[in-house]
């Protein structure tokens, strides 16, 4: 296996009775890259985003990570591998503050809850406070969750997967939920604090706008299929994709 390639999905065939949510994927994803899923509500990025993490479970094939098949692992073992995710509805404790969220993150990556130990707590707030600099959060740092407003919460659920350092971060429709004009400020902050770290991030994202302006390769579902997989401006200017995913060729 080439050392750049940090995951590998070989015919990959997943089925809901009827419906077939993956046909024969195959796909690399170099060690790097930024790379956008696209596709219609069911076409079949979110299902491969959870076979990658371990939430489903392929029919067959196989998905290596770092040249380790991890296809029937827990999600558990897979996260503890590297691989780490955000939702397009965050996963927060709304009634903890931002930090209190980053600190039980942070223990949970850890397997043990020690950041209520005071010989552990400094270095976990250190690390949670570098993080949330990063973010552009540290003026929320003492609020609760539930006061926050949804773009604030996205980018805490993100930050919260960093506490892992992971080698592959899958973001669920990061700018979903978001105000027009908050999109683009807030996808600058995603992309430049991880761009501080050596990581592979795939975004499954509707926004084309969104796709253009910050991937640098586009994988286009449609049926369980893969119709397109290139640069954005090749990718999206395919007759499949402008046809099933944009809606721009009739």
């Amino acid at each position: 296996m080439s050392e750049n390639i940090l995951l590998r999905a070989r015919a990959i065939e997943k089925r809901f009775g009827a419906v077939v949510a993956a046909s024969s994927l195959n796909i690399d994803i170099l060690a790097g890259q930024r790379v956008s899923l696209i596709g219609s509500n069911g076409a079949g990025k979110t299902t491969f985003v959870n076979m990658v993490t371990g939430y489903l479970k392929p029919d067959t094939g196989s998905i290596e990570l770092g040249g380790r098949d991890i296809t029937r692992l827990a999600p558990r073992a897979i996260t503890h591998l590297g691989v780490a995710r955000s939702f397009q509805i965050p996963q927060l404790f709304a009634e903890l503050t931002v930090l209190e969220n980053m600190l039980v993150a942070n223990a949970c990556h850890g397997q043990r809850l020690s950041f209520w130990q005071p010989a552990r707590r400094g270095d976990a707030v250190d690390r949670a406070d570098a993080l949330l600099q990063r973010f552009q959060l540290a003026e929320h740092r003492e609020r609760r969750v539930a006061e926050l407003p949804g773009g604030v919460r996205k980018l805490l659920d993100i930050a919260m997967a960093l506490t892992g350092q992971p080698r592959l971060l899958l973001l669920d429709e990061p700018t979903s939920g978001v105000a027009a004009e908050e999109k683009f400020p807030m996808m600058d902050i995603i992309m430049t604090a991880l761009g501080q770290e050596a990581m592979t991030v795939l975004f499954v994202e509707h926004d084309m706008d969104i796709v253009e302006r910050y991937a640098d390769r586009v994988v286009a579902f449609y049926a369980g299929r893969i119709i397109a997989d290139d640069v954005p401006a090749v990718a999206l200017a395919a007759d499949d994709v402008r046809r099933y995913v944009t809606g721009t060729l009739h």
